[in-house]
């Protein structure tokens, strides 16, 4: 009884009109609507050559660690986890893209992370990502909306490559029911806001995969816990690797991607919440140091950068208002690394339809752009249809970070660009040169 009246006072249930039970609820409900990525993250740094076993691993203490800093220190009901859309960006782009191997991407990872940690101790952070036009951040998250739907309908077979069309529809037979199933069941629940839609739908294929004959039935369900050894401290020994412009530009990247989604995520969740006071969040920098010492203990264990989770939001519209609902989603995080045999049945085909969702989510960021207005609806759109075109999050970026400040010229509003984004532009002509050369 007096460690729960300390867990009140801790975190202040009187002052945010909560209490421990609807507290404890929202941290289950934020677990389960987020609990599909630790079989999404190994799936998608798998294709890298990663080991699977170690990514479970590494995504689970990550998420764990994020959430608990996130929870004991901000105080504030923001899950964090690996991000979907910068582990496609790990794998596909800079590893098999760029043909970089994925410890040196960790290492990349690692040192992105060290930069993003000195940005938001001395509060440039904000700054930076202030000098981005908004209109360009909506277009960045729907961007990677775009490309991780583009490479679910791949995963599932339901696009499949074609010699006079790059891409066309697949054959409708065998595992793509699976992903078919998957997607139906998904949909209909999100439709009919069941929490945890897309983690059900998932299980819902997986068990109509298994019934099917399309997936072979595991052995048993929970098993100790798969060894970090193959990914641990990786990205500590490969920092040496970190010795060309292109590694750098990688960095760079990885840094500038991960600001989009973390901040807005966060802006997103704090508005939904409640939380903002006069357009700021208080203890932002308490919650950007957990987003950030989340990213680097991420890559030291072997997994891609770690941010804020929009699927958050499923805690905090069942009453969610304090730290102490993320402190219990990062125990369930702890717990659920002793399922790791689910691993086997969780194919490609049965996360497909959760990578698919999430674009939906993502792209929906679109219906804020100023389309009526050319000089931002161009670089707007480049940035959105070069994501999935060039399969590449990177390129997307560059495309549309060119064409703006050249949009805004021609508009002669080349005085309402902030001078980081000449800056950019400029980087991202150097970018893309050095990938052509």
């Amino acid at each position: 009884m007096l460690l729960l009246k300390g867990i009140e006072n801790y975190f202040e249930f009187d002052k945010l009109h909560t209490n421990f039970k609807r507290e404890f609820v929202a941290g289950v409900t934020t677990f389960v609507s987020m609990a599909y990525i630790l079989f999404v993250n190994p799936s998608v740094l798998g294709a890298s050559g990663m080991d699977k076993g170690a990514v479970f691993t590494a995504t689970a203490v990550s998420a764990a660690f994020a959430c608990l800093v996130m929870g004991l220190y901000a105080k504030y009901p923001f899950a964090s986890a690996p991000s979907l859309g910068v582990n496609a960006f790990f794998t596909y782009s800079v590893c098999i893209g760029m043909r970089i191997p994925w410890q040196t991407a960790l290492a990349g990872v690692f040192v992105a992370s060290i930069i993003f940690l000195l940005v938001t101790v001395l509060k440039l952070r904000e700054t930076i990502i202030n000098s981005i036009p908004e209109d360009l951040k909506y277009a960045i998250s729907a961007g990677i909306g775009l490309f991780i739907a583009f490479v679910g309908l791949q995963d599932g077979k339901i696009i499949i490559a074609d010699k006079s069309t790059l891409v066309g529809l697949g054959s409708i037979h065998g595992v793509v029911w699976v992903t078919l199933f998957g997607l139906l069941a998904t949909i209909l629940l999100l439709i009919l806001n069941v929490p945890g839609a897309i983690f059900i739908g998932m299980v819902l294929g997986a068990i109509f995969g298994i019934v099917m004959g399309y997936i072979p039935m595991p052995h048993h369900f929970i098993s100790a816990i798969p060894s970090l050894k193959p990914t641990f401290g990786v990205a500590l020994h490969h920092l040496g690797n970190i010795n060309t412009v292109q590694m750098w530009i990688v960095v760079f990247t990885f840094l500038l991607v991960t600001f989009f989604d973390t901040t807005g995520t966060l802006i997103g969740l704090a508005q939904q919440g409640g939380f903002m006071k006069d357009n700021k969040l208080p203890r932002a920098g308490r919650a950007l140091m957990a987003d950030s010492t989340g990213m680097m203990v991420g890559s030291v264990l072997g997994t891609s950068p770690v941010g804020a989770y929009i699927e958050s939001s499923a805690g905090i519209a069942v009453g969610g208002r304090s730290g102490l609902t993320v402190v219990i989603t990062g125990i369930l995080f702890v717990l659920g690394m002793f399922f790791s045999p689910l691993l086997g049945v969780v194919t490609s085909q049965v996360t497909a339809p959760a990578l698919i969702i999430v674009g939906v989510l993502m792209a929906q960021n679109m219906a804020k752009i100023h389309w009526n207005k050319l000089e931002i609806a161009i670089p707007a759109f480049l940035i959105l249809v070069g994501m999935p075109l060039t399969y590449s999050i990177s390129d997307g970026l560059a495309l549309g970070f060119i064409a703006y400040p050249l949009t805004m010229l021609a508009a002669k509003r080349g005085k309402e660009v902030p001078a980081l984004m000449y800056i950019l532009g400029i980087v991202f002509v150097i970018f893309i040169w050095i990938l052509n050369r």
